[in-house]
């Protein structure tokens, strides 16, 4: 006597109108529940992860979902457990692969014989404040490893020194049989390579590289700042036994300037002046790293007032756009005077209209009226 199907809803425990994450995440809690691996001997249990399985490629297909919606098991169950499809669970390599190791089994082959990579270097590069304003072309020595010349990185002796691999027969990835699952993982025994070495390379002696320092030119843009990272893509070092290089990577260091502070993309400096240019007026040629350039100085000018330059700044990076320069001026007030400057200054303080001048007890007034 044949038993009936549940529901595939009732199996996964959702509603017919769920979404697919709410199917998802009801899946993924089964899978996890009445998994082979963690019920060893359970033969309920992997009925049940059968069941849940078959719920999950049925309901995860839209079309097959639209069909079981209309007219139940018959539309899906022709021929035995033709509800079942292995590729509905492409997104499931992390859950099986993080728990029991067969990251391998789902998702169609893609994750395996995944090529190994070589290390990324990291060098330093100390550059001037001028240089990153303007970019340069620099010459560096990398110390890192190169493919040896005799076996061009293999390992191997060139003649007969690399074999196909016995445990997986050059596949560079074998089958497991595990409770009702077949199961591809990466060989153990070449890594995914499909070959082995026989002979070690007599130059390298199996390591497939050797150490040296390379002379590489770096472009660096103009607008670099601290930090900033440079990728050169396969400049790093090579990959085991031939494979694929890893990366550089370029850290600039700008040492600082004794004139201009940089604030993200705008430059900021001080323009000291005296009491009388701000009182009087004046026009003061700044140097900026477009040339001089001319302010002109109304007088009357307060201490803290600043200019701002526009697109004197430093260059974004890999833009025509650039910052804006702020000239902030510093009113500075004499702290010694000559005798003739002494007597000029008292002559001003008796011209001077009323209200120039500071009164005494102005803050004390203030105080006073503050406390009533």
């Amino acid at each position: 006597m044949s038993v009936a199907k549940r529901d595939y809803y009732e199996v996964l425990s959702v509603s017919r109108d769920c979404d697919d994450q709410t199917l998802k995440s009801s899946y993924r809690k089964l899978a996890l529940q009445y998994h082979p691996d963690r019920n060893p001997g359970n033969r309920e249990a992997e009925e049940r992860f059968k069941e849940a399985a078959e719920a999950y490629s049925v309901l995860s297909d839209p079309q097959k979902r639209a069909a079981y919606n209309r007219y139940g098991h018959q539309a899906v169950n022709g021929a035995g457990n033709a509800g079942f499809d292995e590729n509905a669970f492409a997104d499931f390599g992390d859950l099986f692969g993080d728990l029991f190791g067969l990251g391998d089994m789902f998702g169609g082959g893609r994750n395996r014989r995944r090529p190994q990579r070589g290390e990324d270097i990291r060098y330093d590069l100390e550059i001037s404040f001028e240089d990153s304003m303007k970019g340069l072309s620099a010459d560096i020595q990398i110390p890192r490893n190169e493919p040896c010349t005799k076996c061009s990185g293999t390992g191997a002796e060139p003649n007969g020194g690399l074999v196909t691999c016995n445990a997986c027969s050059g596949r560079g990835e074998v089958i497991y049989q595990q409770s009702f699952l077949s199961i591809r993982k990466t060989c153990p025994t070449c890594n995914g390579r499909g070959k082995v070495i026989r002979q070690a390379c007599s130059q390298c002696r199996g390591e497939g590289f050797s150490r040296s320092e390379k002379k590489l030119k770096v472009t660096i843009p103009a607008g670099v700042d601290n930090g900033t990272g440079l990728r050169l893509a396969g400049e790093g070092n090579p990959g085991p036994h031939g494979t694929q290089p890893g990366d550089l990577y370029v850290v600039i260091k700008v040492t600082e300037h004794p004139v201009f502070e940089r604030r993200e993309y705008d430059l900021h400096c001080t323009l000291p002046i005296n009491i009388a240019q701000a009182a009087l007026g004046t026009e003061i040629e700044v140097e900026t790293f477009d040339g001089s350039q001319a302010i002109r100085i109304p007088e009357g000018t307060q201490p803290g007032t600043h200019y701002k330059l526009k697109g004197l700044g430093v260059p974004h990076l890999n833009s025509r756009a650039r910052g804006d320069l702020y000239v902030h001026l510093d009113v500075q007030v004499p702290k010694k005077l000559t005798r003739d400057q002494k007597r000029l200054f008292e002559e001003l303080m008796n011209v001077l209209p009323a209200e120039n001048m500071p009164h005494e007890k102005s803050v004390f007034e203030k105080v006073r009226d503050f406390f009533g």
